[in-house]
């Protein structure tokens, strides 16, 4: 291993102090009417999932509300249109394992949930899901481990909700220019920005 790493946990916990009371305490295995309510609000969660040769995590957003509480146990989280890759649900066929971030604009607490998905095609399910007639593929059944919020240090320090921390796009390299260069240019990179306005308004359900 490379030097000053550390390789167990006992070395791992002598480096940091204990857990403060409420760090423990705020941590449940089903969804308390308090953290109910960021699910419920929430426009913008992050989907980690693993399989055995690494880890992904992926973005997922919708109106507040998208991801529904079927009861204190258990969550759905519907499948919309994306890139067809599907690496979070080749992931879950592999490992049921999942976390879930949800993150609310202007709040900076966040709420953490890990539980064990299943991946669904229920006709009721599927239906329930549904926006502007576009049912998702698959809907994401998540049995709920472990659920609790975590404090707003991070962002915090981030500034993520600061207008005067936000950056213009024009700043970083174009998806047209990323794929174009990532392709060898066999995707043609100013075409690709020209369409992909259009592109997102057809194909967001």
């Amino acid at each position: 291993m490379p030097p000053h790493t550390l390789d167990s946990i006992a070395a791992l916990e002598a480096l940091y102090a204990q857990p403060a009371g409420a760090s423990l305490a705020k941590e449940v295995d089903y969804l308390h009417p308090h953290y109910r309510a960021f699910v419920e609000k929430a426009p913008f969660c992050l989907l980690s999932t693993s399989n055995p040769n690494g880890g992904d995590c992926s973005p997922r957003g919708d109106a507040p509300g998208f991801v529904q509480i079927l009861d204190d146990r258990t969550l759905l989280l519907p499948d919309r249109r994306g890139n067809n890759r599907i690496d979070s649900l080749r992931n879950i066929v592999a490992d049921p394992r999942v976390g879930l971030l949800f993150m609310i604009p202007g709040i900076n607490e966040t709420l953490r949930v890990s539980g064990i998905a299943t991946i669904s095609v229920d006709p009721e399910l599927i239906a329930r899901c549904t926006v502007e007639d576009k049912p998702p593929t698959t809907v994401l059944v998540i049995a709920i481990q472990s659920v609790y919020f975590q404090c707003a240090r991070a962002l915090v320090r981030s500034h993520l909700w600061s207008a005067d921390a936000q950056i213009a796009r024009s700043t970083l390299p174009s998806t047209g220019t990323m794929v174009a260069t990532l392709s060898q240019n066999a995707i043609d990179g100013e075409t690709y920005d020209r369409e992909l306005p259009e592109r997102l308004r057809k194909t967001l359900y």
